[in-house]
């Protein structure tokens, strides 16, 4: 079982009680029984979120909407979870979605997932979106110091010249600097 998924039920596990509507839910084989959790009314949050996680690893698309959704919720390890199976399911949405989800002003506490999400893609999407999200997070006083984080060692994993700039501006936030000078270190100097 992968160690992602063993994580995830052994929450919802303790989350439920272990009752017997998730035992039945973690034990199906059934992909076609687990997209009905996805639509069904009256579906705990939980149930949705074990059916979206196991359509998602075997690259099922009826999964993308759902996790989606759980890579905005408030709980981080609905988003830890999401965006783990979101990166797996190789839908082409997927990246669009999470640049969204990453530069949404409104939702920005919730970005961290979305973040990490567009680095581990490496899609078109990716160095734009991360830039977008940085840029607003170099403002005085910015609560949002992990999404500034990650967003400058994402980009500095993607390595991509157009950060350039956004990076240079960041070694002037001291909780940005050390992470700013090894990002920029991974950028190319013929870009």
């Amino acid at each position: 079982m992968d160690e992602e998924l063993r994580s995830l039920t052994e929450r919802i596990r303790q989350e439920t009680g272990g009752s017997a509507a998730y035992e039945h839910l973690a034990a199906t084989r059934d992909p076609g029984e687990l997209a009905e959790v996805l639509t069904a009314p009256g579906q705990p949050l939980w149930a949705r979120e074990l059916a979206a996680f196991r359509l998602g690893l075997a690259g099922d698309r009826r999964a993308f909407e759902s996790l989606v959704l759980l890579l905005n919720h408030r709980d981080p390890q609905r988003c830890a979870g999401a965006a783990y199976a979101l990166a797996r399911l190789g839908d082409p949405r997927t990246a669009r979605a999470a640049a969204a989800l990453a530069t949404n002003e409104l939702r920005v506490g919730y970005a961290l997932h979305p973040v990490r999400l567009l680095v581990q893609l490496r899609a078109p999407e990716s160095v734009p979106a991360l830039i977008t999200t940085l840029e607003r997070r170099l403002r005085p006083h910015d609560p949002y110091r992990r999404v500034a984080l990650a967003c400058v060692e994402g980009l500095g994993a993607l390595g991509d010249g157009r950060a350039r700039s956004v990076l240079t501006e960041a070694l002037a936030h001291p909780a940005l600097a050390e992470a700013a000078v090894d990002a920029l270190a991974r950028i190319p100097k013929s870009e």
